[in-house]
């Protein structure tokens, strides 16, 4: 059975007002850019958006900032966007900030059907105001949630008609534990191959997880923040 679909127009119906992303990257990095273009055309408000980051002002999640459609953002790192910093300055957006370790074990719990385990990140911290405390052999422990979205986003390098993914490099990130931590998997990527073709040891994430691919035509794979270093004798 083909899960591939022809535009981002044919999906978006599955994501309304007031629904939980769930969304890969890691920066700008292996960021589902046309998918998250997609929710802003749609206009659709009052989400919850859980990722690693927030984008930056004009790319990538910080996008859906613009027209305020961000609710909440659960998030380990949001420090390169400006209006995510005013919005939450004038309490227009709620923020919720995660232990980065801890943010892929609750998407990864949540993608195997785990409602909580136990951590020891944050324990004595702000981290852990208001969530269960147990003692294992002596030592304190705080409970954390499995995160399931309404909707995961996703971006990967190959697909097959299937769904079956590969991740290249280090856009791989957040991106499998996304895949399956999604009621709806909607998955853009750059190749398609035939079924078959991809060799079953070389698969990161298995096409049952994934309900929609949308190939893409072009990527813009913008840089966070650029950094270099004169080279050569010059003065």
């Amino acid at each position: 059975m083909s899960k591939i679909i022809a535009s981002t127009d044919q999906i978006m119906s599955q994501i309304q007002n007031g629904a939980t992303l769930v969304v890969g990257g890691f920066g700008l990095c292996g960021i589902p850019e046309h998918l998250i273009a997609a929710v802003k055309e749609k206009g659709v408000t009052d989400l919850t958006v859980v990722s690693n980051n927030c984008g930056v002002d004009d790319f990538g999640l910080g996008q859906l900032l613009e027209d305020k459609q961000i609710k909440k953002m659960v998030a380990s790192y949001v420090g390169e966007n400006k209006q995510f910093e005013q919005q939450f300055l004038n309490g227009e957006l709620e923020v919720e900030l995660v232990p980065q370790g801890t943010l892929a074990e609750r998407l990864r719990a949540g993608g195997a059907g785990i409602p909580a385990f136990y951590t020891a990140t944050g324990v004595d911290t702000p981290v852990a105001e208001g969530k269960e405390e147990k003692e294992f052999d002596g030592k304190r422990y705080i409970m954390e949630r499995g995160i399931v979205g309404d909707v995961a986003l996703v971006k990967a390098w190959k697909a097959d008609s299937f769904g079956n993914l590969v991740f290249r490099k280090t856009s791989r990130n957040f991106n499998p534990l996304v895949a399956t931590a999604g009621k709806v998997t909607i998955v853009e990527v750059e190749e398609l191959v035939e079924l078959g073709e991809l060799d079953p040891d070389e698969i990161h994430t298995p096409g049952v997880y994934v309900q929609h691919v949308f190939v893409g035509d072009s990527f813009e794979k913008r840089i966070e923040r650029r950094t270099v270093a004169q080279v050569g004798g010059g003065n």
